[in-house]
C-alpha cells in the first residue's frame, strides 16, 4: 500500500531506523510509557513501525507488509488487555515523534510545501489509526464472544447441577464455595409496544443495558443467563451483603427504565440447581401476588412460599374464597382493606366509596365465607386463603381476585 503525494514536502530521508527507534524509545518510556503498562515493549514496538510506516510512505515504498505488523501487533495487545487508549496514546506519540525525526527543520517551505505536508502527515495518521483501531477492536470481539461463552458454559453447567471444576479450569473462571442465586424478572418496556418503534429492538436494548451496568457492578464476578423478560443471576456470596445486593438491582431497574423484580435463595455451588428453582418458585409467587418490585428474600416470603406449594391444605385453604366467586367487588375490598393493613379510611379512598360501605361489605364477607375479617383469626385464614388461590389457577386467580403481597407483609409484621 503506498499513498501517491501530489507535491511531496521536503523531508529528511529516514534512513537508520533501529537508531532511530533506540532514541525515541528512551523519550517514550521516560515521558509516556512510564505512566502505562506494559511500558518498554509497547514503545518499542509502535516506534519501530511507526517509522518504518512514515518513512515508507514518504518515500514511495509499499508499506502492506508493515501495516499487517502492526494490525498483528494491535491484536495482540487487545488480547493481553491492553487498554485501547495506552495503545492509542502510544501510536501518536509514535507518529509524532517519527515526524518530527524525519520532517526537515532547516529549510523555509512555503505555504503549499506545508499544506502539502500536513496532508501526508493526516494521510499516514489516519492509515494507522484505522489500522489499530480496527485490529483492536475485532480481537477484543472475539476475546469478549469468548468470555460470554465461557461464562455462558459454566452458568448452565452450574445450575444444571453438573460437575464444573473441568468447566472452570476451561474456562479460566473461578468458582466460588456459595452463591447468591438471583431470579429476575423484566418487565417490558413501554416503547416495546409502541407501534412508532421496533419493539424486538427495543427489547434487546433494554438487555444490552442491564448487562452493561451489571458488568460496570460486579465486573466478572457475576455468572448470568439473562433474556429480554428476565432470568438468572449468580453472585459470590461473599461478593456482595444485603445493602448492595438492593442498591444492585436498584441500578439495573435505573439501567432497564422499568423496575426489575427479584428473588434471592442463597446456595452452595453444589445446590445451586435446587437454589434456583427456589428462587423461581419464588419469584412467579411474588409476581402473581403483584408484590412492588424489588429484591425479596426467601426468608420474608417463606409462609406466603409454603402456603402456595402443590397440595390438598392450598386447594383447602383457597376454597374458602369460593362464597366471593360471584361478589367482585366483595373481593376486591377485602385484598384492598388487607393491603392497606385493615385501614378503613385509607381503604375507603382508594374505592372511591364511604367508610360505612366498607364495613357493610367486610360484615358480607364474614357472613358468606363465615370469617370474620375484622377479627384476628378470620382474617389470618382469609389472608391465607388469598396466597393460595393465587396458585390455584383459578379463573379469579388471574382476574380481579389478584393479591397484593405487599399488604400481606405490612399486615403480618404490624
Amino acid at each position: 500500500m503506498t499513498i501517491e503525494l501530489d507535491k511531496a514536502p521536503t523531508f529528511t530521508p529516514l534512513r537508520d531506523v533501529r537508531g532511530l527507534t533506540g532514541e525515541l524509545v528512551n523519550h517514550f518510556v521516560a515521558n509516556v510509557a512510564s505512566k502505562t503498562s506494559p511500558g518498554d515493549a509497547i514503545a518499542a514496538d509502535v516506534t519501530r513501525m511507526c517509522l518504518e510506516i512514515v518513512g515508507g510512505v514518504i518515500e514511495s515504498r509499499d508499506v502492506t507488509d508493515k501495516l499487517k505488523r502492526l494490525s498483528v501487533a494491535a491484536a495482540g495487545w487487545a488480547h493481553v488487555g491492553v487498554p485501547i487508549e495506552v495503545v492509542l496514546r502510544a501510536f501518536h506519540e509514535g507518529l509524532r515523534l517519527s515526524v518530527e525525526q524525519v520532517y526537515t527543520t532547516e529549510v523555509a517551505h512555503d505555504r503549499d510545501t506545508m499544506i502539502d505536508g500536513f496532508r501526508t502527515i493526516l494521510s499516514i495518521s489516519d492509515l494507522m489509526c484505522t489500522t489499530v483501531t480496527r485490529s483492536y477492536l475485532r480481537e477484543q470481539r472475539e476475546v469478549a464472544d469468548e468470555h460470554r461463552t465461557a461464562v455462558h458454559t459454566l452458568t448452565t453447567a452450574l445450575l444444571a447441577g453438573r460437575p464444573t471444576s473441568t468447566i472452570a479450569r476451561e474456562c479460566g473462571i473461578s468458582v466460588a464455595d456459595a452463591y447468591s442465586v438471583l431470579a429476575l424478572s423484566i418487565p417490558a418496556h413501554p416503547d416495546e409496544a409502541d407501534a412508532r418503534f421496533n419493539g424486538s429492538v427495543v427489547a434487546r436494548r433494554k438487555l444490552r443495558r442491564v448487562q452493561a451496568a451489571l458488568a460496570h457492578h460486579c465486573g466478572e464476578r457475576a455468572l448470568a443467563q439473562l433474556s429480554v423478560d428476565g432470568g438468572t443471576l449468580l453472585l459470590p456470596t461473599e461478593s456482595m451483603n444485603d445493602t448492595q445486593l438492593d442498591a444492585l438491582i436498584a441500578s439495573l431497574s435505573h439501567a432497564a427504565r422499568v423496575d426489575i423484580t427479584a428473588a434471592l435463595v442463597p446456595a452452595a455451588t453444589a445446590d445451586i440447581a435446587d437454589g434456583a428453582r427456589r428462587a423461581h418458585e419464588m419469584l412467579d409467587m411474588v409476581e402473581r401476588l403483584e408484590c412492588a418490585p424489588r429484591l425479596y428474600r426467601f426468608d420474608e416470603l417463606a409462609l406466603e412460599y409454603q402456603l402456595t406449594r402443590p397440595g390438598p391444605a392450598r386447594n383447602l385453604l383457597g376454597n374458602l374464597l369460593t362464597p366471593l366467586d360471584n361478589h367482585p367487588e366483595l373481593y376486591e375490598t377485602l385484598r384492598i382493606h388487607i393491603s392497606n393493613n385493615m385501614n378503613r379510611q385509607r381503604t375507603a379512598r382508594l374505592m372511591h366509596i364511604h367508610t360505612n360501605t366498607v364495613d357493610y361489605r367486610l360484615r358480607r364477607i364474614a357472613t358468606l365465607t363465615g370469617l370474620d375479617p375484622t377479627q384476628s383469626s378470620g382474617l389470618w385464614q382469609l389472608r391465607s386463603a388469598m396466597i393460595a388461590r393465587s396458585h390455584q389457577g383459578s379463573p379469579t386467580s388471574t382476574t380481579a381476585h389478584e393479591v397484593d403481597a405487599t399488604g400481606f407483609l405490612a399486615a403480618r409484621s404490624a
